[in-house]
């Protein structure tokens, strides 16, 4: 058995859609007709991720035993294409083709994922609502409708979101200090919240939040500057009692360490932008080693969400509950089993791989070939 050929396409869900709002896929075939599904971080719609896969990836897998996942990866990552990066597209290519494999690996040997993994602590995994879009665009009141909306799902926890363009630091700090003030107040003082800056201060701004999040016992404060003042997040995180969380943004395990080396003691990688099953693992590990919390990051709602609900099952210190972004039934359509909670839970069932696959002729409508 060996692989045959790869297809790397987006998927546009609406007609509106530009190319930077689509999804990127994979599917990778063997010669005895078996298939893995995958995605790759949708960053500008993935593109830069889909054309290394392409002309890069695609060619040298041909021929390739698919059992050899990890074997790939080190590969590809350690070959010619570290000069490309190695972080953002290579990494989320990598995560692509590692999410094919071990879905394919899945349905090669009968078993979910997280039975390869070496099993599942728990298969009915709490998630926290994930509400994004809560800066300047949103007015408080809006804010707490959506709040008042996600908890409908029965979240375990939520985090609001504060995205920014990262180009104008502490600007709107009274504003996104009386919507954490207003949040906490509609779900009580004992209701887990967590903040999310999304690199929108300077040092000074992220002490200044950190204090009043403190006050307002919030969980934790996530990505409070810039992701690449490594040494500024270590800074606040040792200054602040509330736990202070970076890595979304960072792609390697050596990134990670030197997060925590500079003191920050809770990680949040993404399986989709750090290689995959097999990267996310390595980031488990990782953590493990160090003593640190490993909350991995997820926004997307098919198969990187169920990619990274395999691992969590399979992970011995799940702290938090796992992510569960904006929800929208727009993807739904081209897959034959979307995961949705049920009474504040996602229900992880024995089903093959990853769980989930795709509706041949729904994706066709919206499959575009990059």
């Amino acid at each position: 058995m060996e692989i045959e050929r790869v297809e790397a396409f987006q998927v546009q869900w609406s007609p509106d859609d530009t190319p930077t709002q689509r999804s990127a896929f994979v599917r990778i075939w063997t010669d005895d007709g078996h298939h893995g599904i995958g995605e790759a971080s949708p960053m500008m719609g993935g593109l830069a991720s889909l054309g290394v896969i392409i002309n890069d990836i695609a060619p040298t897998l041909i021929g390739a035993d698919p059992l050899d996942h990890a074997v790939i990866q080190d590969r590809l990552m350690h070959g010619n294409l570290v000069k490309l990066g190695p972080d953002g597209a290579l990494t989320g290519a990598l995560a692509a083709i590692d999410i094919a494999l071990w879905d394919l690996k899945g349905k090669l040997f009968n078993l979910p994922i997280y039975k390869l993994l070496g099993g599942a602590w728990r298969t009915d995994l709490p998630f926290y609502a994930s509400i994004g879009g809560n800066g300047a665009e949103r007015s408080l009141d809006a804010v707490l409708r959506h709040v008042e909306r996600r908890l409908e799902d029965k979240p375990s926890a939520i985090k609001i979101r504060f995205d920014n363009p990262r180009v104008n630091l502490d600007t709107d700090i009274s504003n996104h200090l009386a919507k954490a003030r207003a949040v906490r107040k509609l779900v009580g003082d004992d209701f887990p919240l967590a903040f999310d800056s999304n690199n929108g201060y300077s040092t000074g701004g992220a002490m200044k939040v950190g204090r009043v999040l403190e006050e307002l016992g919030y969980w934790w404060f996530e990505e409070p500057v810039q992701h690449f003042h490594i040494r500024a997040t270590g800074e606040i995180a040792q200054r602040l009692s509330i736990t202070v969380s970076a890595g979304e943004q960072t792609y390697t395990t050596g990134g990670l360490v030197e997060l925590i080396d500079a003191g920050v003691r809770m990680i949040q990688p993404d399986i989709i932008k750090m290689g995959g099953i097999t990267g996310l693992l390595r980031c488990a590990a990782l953590a493990q080693a160090h003593g640190v919390e490993l909350v991995s990051h997820q926004t997307q709602p098919m198969i990187g969400h169920l990619a990274n609900l395999h691992v969590c099952a399979a992970q011995l210190h799940l702290t938090k509950p796992c992510e569960w972004n904006d929800p929208s039934d727009r993807m739904h359509a081209i897959f034959d089993e979307p995961p949705l909670p049920k009474d504040g839970k996602f229900h992880l069932s024995d089903r093959l791989g990853l769980g989930i696959d795709f509706i041949e002729g729904e994706l066709a409508k919206r499959r575009i070939d990059v």
